[in-house]
Formats: structure tokens, C-alpha cells, sequence
């Protein structure tokens, strides 16, 4: 990470200061009011029933996924990127579950579940996990449709071309696996519905960091080419060095 000064910062008065940041804030406010409107208009999007049988691998057995649900009526999914036979999991994928857990007893308190979801064996998730120190639920999709069904797995020629349906349209991906997340409402009667997904630059609403880093004078100071290059799995940076 990049440890340099700022140089040439504009420095004012404490009043030329206040005022601006007054200004700011009709900016932000006008930026908060959009976000609620957008919110409102994502919680009114139509559903669609999810007519699939899925069978996961968890820790406790096979699991369906109205079993997910934990009891909840609200179910939040993340394909995180870990596919059969992969050292580890991806590191931007490993950034954005470095949030998961603080935010677990919050959500369940608002009558949410959580789960990752996989493509790799559940003994390949579990060891991951464990160095990770994660406690989210996570499970295996290995054997089923389930990725490929919601557009985060790909088949070697659309790898090989280097586009396929991803991100609702034919877009770029980078490799067999792609990040996104999907959200399910179960009905009264047990039916399971797909009320919401979303992928690339819409899982940034996940990452806390980037709230926090937004808010320094550096913002991200990521390379516009390779915004996500600086990010290491946690147990990977230099903290010798971060902290000199």
C-alpha cells in the first residue's frame, strides 16, 4: 500500500471550511434521498419462483434451499468464487465476506438469513473458512445447476472467448467463476422466490472499507486499470509494514 504524503492540499480558514462544507452537504443529502428512492424501487421489483429443486453439501448434510432460510422469510446468497480444486478463494470475493460476520445477528434480527454458496466439494469451503476465520454459513454447490443458473459459472468456451451472460447481458468475465449475489423471499405457503440479484460494481454496497476509505482525503487510491489490485486475503498483508 501506498504510504505518501498528500502534498498540496487547500488549506483555508475554519469559516471558509464550514462553509464548505455546507455546501457539501446539500450534495449529500440530495445523494442520501436517491439512495432511499433507489432502495424503495429495488424492494418493489417483481419476484419469480424459483421452480428448481437445489440440494447444497453444508456441515450439518444435505440442505435445500428453503432449508437456507433458517425459519426466516428473507435469504441473502453470495456466490463467492471458490471453485473444485482452487488453492483458495478469490481475494476480492475474501474482501467483501471480511464483512459478513459482524453484520449476521443484525440481519437475523430483521428476519434475514445469509449464506455463501460455492462450486467447490465442501471439504475445499471448510478448509478455506477455517483459515479465515469466517462463522457465516457456507455451503456446497458442487454436482448442481446452481451456479450456472445464476450466471457465476462458466463453461471453458465462454471463458475461452472471454464474454458470456453475465451482469444481465453479454459482458466481459475474467475467469470460470464470477462474484454476484442473489436475494429470496419465501412465501406463507413454502414457496421460494427470487426477488433480486446483482453482480460486479453492485457488490460494493457489501464492502464497508469502501465507505470508510471514501471518506479520506486518498478516497481508495486504487489503479483505475486494476481498482482491486492492492486487496490481499487478510492473512496476507504486510502489517510490519503498515504500521511503520
Amino acid at each position: 500500500m501506498k504510504n505518501n504524503p498528500i502534498n498540496n492540499p487547500t488549506v483555508v480558514s475554519p469559516d471558509k471550511w464550514l462553509a464548505a462544507r455546507r455546501e457539501f452537504l446539500r450534495e449529500e443529502k440530495e445523494f442520501f434521498r436517491l439512495r432511499d428512492r433507489l432502495a424503495q424501487h429495488r424492494r418493489e421489483l417483481p419476484w419469480v419462483k424459483v421452480d428448481q429443486a437445489y440440494t447444497f453439501d453444508s456441515p450439518n448434510g444435505p440442505v435445500s434451499l428453503a432449508d437456507l432460510f433458517e425459519g426466516r422469510s428473507q435469504l441473502i446468497v453470495y456466490h463467492f468464487m471458490l471453485a473444485p480444486g482452487w488453492e483458495e478463494g478469490c481475494r476480492g470475493c475474501s474482501y467483501v465476506s471480511d464483512h459478513f460476520d459482524g453484520a449476521l445477528p443484525h440481519m437475523q434480527a430483521r428476519d434475514v438469513s445469509f449464506t455463501a454458496v460455492s462450486s467447490a466439494p465442501l471439504d475445499e469451503i471448510q478448509r478455506f473458512q477455517a483459515r479465515m476465520g469466517w462463522k457465516f454459513n457456507w455451503v456446497s454447490s458442487h454436482g448442481t445447476t446452481f451456479n450456472r443458473d445464476f450466471r457465476v459459472s462458466f463453461t471453458p468456451a465462454e471463458v475461452e472467448i472471454g464474454v458470456a451472460d453475465y451482469n444481465f447481458g453479454m459482458n466481459e468475465i475474467g475467469a470460470d467463476e464470477m462474484p454476484g449475489l442473489s436475494v429470496f423471499a419465501r412465501g406463507a405457503d413454502g414457496t421460494v422466490y427470487r426477488t433480486y440479484s446483482t453482480y460486479s460494481r453492485g457488490l460494493d454496497l457489501l464492502i464497508g472499507t469502501y465507505n470508510l476509505l471514501d471518506l479520506v482525503p486518498k478516497g481508495r487510491d486504487e489503479d483505475a486499470e486494476a481498482p482491486m489490485k492492492w486487496v490481499r486475503l487478510h492473512d496476507r498483508y504486510d502489517h510490519a509494514a503498515l504500521a511503520t
